[in-house]
């Protein structure tokens, strides 16, 4: 176990913070809010909640959820124009704080990359940052499937793609901030895991974080002081 204070000093020293994005970054879960536009909410939220208590491996769940929805790219599209997703309140200040201090910031989502790089656009953070799942389409828009060679689209690919930015950054310190399962199983590779639960709190997680949150406001302060 590692004192909260090694904890913080770790944080305000990371050279490089990763988020999570569903339920993190944002308010909403994106797969859930692509299934309500295209009108299969009920079945897929299921599908989502056994999934993110670490049930069903992830990839499975992720083929079965999108199978029920079938989203084109024009439902896609559609979607960010006509239902933006909602920044959860200070994230934008906490990661305009980390870049100011040159700590670089990650996004890595079990998500949609067109979804995710929509937000990362709002809080400045270049799509080369951006890891997610990426929708594949035929020719006429229709749903062909997903990247299946993404490390986002397995079960512990968040970790996955921790170890690559080290390899690849010679990052000393990362940090792992999420709400969900395979969030907190990032950690190790990640230096540091910090639990959200500023949307949603997932007992699992809330039971099993060293730090747990539930307003970015708290890790702004650490930055503050």
């Amino acid at each position: 176990m590692v004192s909260h204070s090694e904890l913080r000093k770790l944080f305000c020293s990371a050279d490089a913070v990763c988020f999570d994005v569903d339920s993190t970054v944002i308010r909403e879960e994106g797969i859930d809010e692509l299934a309500k536009f295209c009108g299969v909410e009920d079945a897929v939220s299921e599908m989502t909640r056994r999934a993110m208590g670490g049930a069903v491996p992830f990839k499975a769940a992720l083929t079965e959820r999108l199978a029920l929805i079938q989203p084109s790219r024009e439902q896609v599209q559609r979607l960010i124009a006509e239902h933006p997703p909602h920044l959860t309140p200070g994230i934008r200040e906490l990661v305009s704080r980390l870049q100011e201090r040159n700590v670089q910031v990650f996004l890595i989502s079990g998500g949609f990359r067109s979804i995710v790089e929509h937000v990362a656009s709002k809080l400045n953070i270049p799509s080369t940052n951006v890891f997610a799942n990426r929708l594949k389409f035929y020719f006429n828009g229709e749903y062909a499937g997903f990247d299946e060679m993404q490390p986002t689209a397995e079960s512990g690919g968040k970790g996955k793609v921790i170890k690559l930015l080290k390899e690849k950054f010679h990052f000393k310190k990362i940090v792992m901030i999420g709400d969900g399962a395979t969030d907190m199983e990032a950690c190790p590779p990640a230096d540091v895991f910090i639990g959200f639960g500023g949307n949603v709190i997932r007992q699992q997680v809330k039971d099993n974080s060293e730090w747990y949150i539930t307003d970015f406001v708290e890790l702004l302060g650490e930055l503050e002081e």
